[in-house]
Parts: structure tokens; sequence; C-alpha cells
């Protein structure tokens, strides 16, 4: 069967050779869902965070010269949504749906707060027109991506291996502290997610079509869906905020 022309509904055949309807947009519409409040729980926890001297202190101290730096309780919280997200992966097979899901609410939760920096660094205004943009340039993104036939695959390849490079730029830049290439770093991140929005809402999509919803694996599958397109806005958001600059 040729994926590229599959329907929100579809016809597909199971083991015992009867035929069932696959609702895709059941599928997608659970993934989007959990994204979609696991974005809002990550928000509020980063402008409660961000906006209150005393919770933000918890995380980061100034010193008498003007530095910043980290707290214990900083580091913890900003390395736990990666130690999260590997537990997440590591343990898909072997945690319930629910499991899962309390683990993805944490991981929000933990991302909120190691976030929270920008409602110091940035002014609401330029806030709510990144978001604005993150969202409508996700949303057609991910719109292309569910309703194309095309397959993006190798699109997809290409964008995780420009990841890579992305990642290893942005630790020698760490060293380096050159403004020039963290504006081009931010560049490229906006076009890679961008990118990455339109190709992981695809596999999604055929992935629904293989799975169903009913099955424990296929409520898993979700909520790892909505991680990776969680991830997928996050990331645009937070590069399209470096590139449009913008601070105070």
């Amino acid at each position: 069967m040729n994926q590229e022309n599959y329907s929100d509904y579809e016809i597909i055949d199971g083991y015992s050779g009867a035929e069932q309807k696959v609702d895709v947009s059941a599928f997608m519409s659970k993934v989007f869902g959990y994204m979609f409040i696991a974005l809002l729980i990550s928000g509020v926890v980063a402008y409660v965070f961000g906006t209150s001297d005393e919770l933000f202190s918890l995380l980061i101290t100034y010193s008498p010269t003007g530095g910043v730096s980290r707290t214990l309780l900083g580091w913890i919280v900003m390395l736990s949504p990666l130690a999260l997200v590997i537990l997440m992966s590591a343990r898909l097979n072997k945690m319930s749906s629910n499991g899962l899901l309390l683990t993805f609410i944490a991981f929000s939760i933990f991302f909120g707060a190691s976030t929270s920096y920008i409602f110091r660094f940035y002014s609401d205004a330029h806030l709510f027109q990144t978001f604005f943009i993150s969202a409508a340039t996700f949303g057609i993104m991910a719109l292309v991506g569910y309703r194309t036939s095309t397959d993006l695959s190798k699109m997809g390849s290409i964008l995780y291996m420009a990841l890579i490079g992305l990642v290893i730029a942005m630790v020698v830049n760490w060293f380096m502290q050159s403004a020039a290439m963290a504006y081009v770093i931010s560049g490229i991140g906006v076009l890679i997610f961008t990118g990455l929005a339109a190709y992981d809402t695809q596999k999604l999509k055929h992935m629904a079509l293989t799975m169903g919803t009913q099955s424990e694996m296929a409520q898993k599958m979700i909520i790892m869906g909505a991680l990776t397109l969680y991830l997928d806005f996050v990331n645009l958001f937070l590069f399209m905020l470096q590139f449009m600059g913008g601070r105070d």
C-alpha cells in the first residue's frame, strides 16, 4: 500500500486478514492535545519563575560584579529535561502509558523552569510577537506535513544530520562566545526546526496508520509523538527569539 495516498481514514489489513478503519485524525488530535497541555504547563511555570525574584533566585544568582551563575538547583532544573527524555526513550517498552504521561508532565515542568530566563531577558511584547510567529510557522509546516503526498523521509534525514552539526556548532560557540556565530546558529536552528515540524508530523501520521489508537503501545507513541512536536516547537521558538534579537 502506498502511504503517500493515505487519507484520514484508511483501510488496513490486520494479522487476522480482517479489514479495519484507522482514524488518523484521532491519533493526531491526541498528539497535539498532549503537546498543547505540556506547552501550557511549561509556559505557566516559566512565567511564574521568570517574574518572581524569589523563585528565580533559586535558579540563578548574581555576583557583586554583575556576573551570573546557576545554583545547584538551577543545574538540576537545567539538566532534568534531558534526563527525562532519555528515561522516556530508554524505558518506553517497560513504562506504562500513564507512567510515560506523568514523566512527560514532569519534563514540561522542569523545561518551563529552565527557560524562565526569557521573561527576564526579553520584553513581553517581543515574547508575544515571537510566539505568534513561531506558532504560525509551526502550524503551517505541521499542516504541510500532514497533507502533503510527498515523502519527506529524505528531508528528515538531512535535517537530523544538520541538527547534529548545529549542536556541535553551539558547543564550539559556547567557548568562542561569538555574537556573529550565535546569530548564524539561530538562523540555521529556525530553518531546521521549521522543516522538522513538517517531517515529524508526517512521520506520526504514517505511524498512526500502522498502530491505530487502541493499543497500549499506540498510547505510548502518542505521548512520545507529543514530546517530539513539543521539542520541535519550543526549539523553533527559542531559536526565533535569538534570531530576532530584542533582548532587554
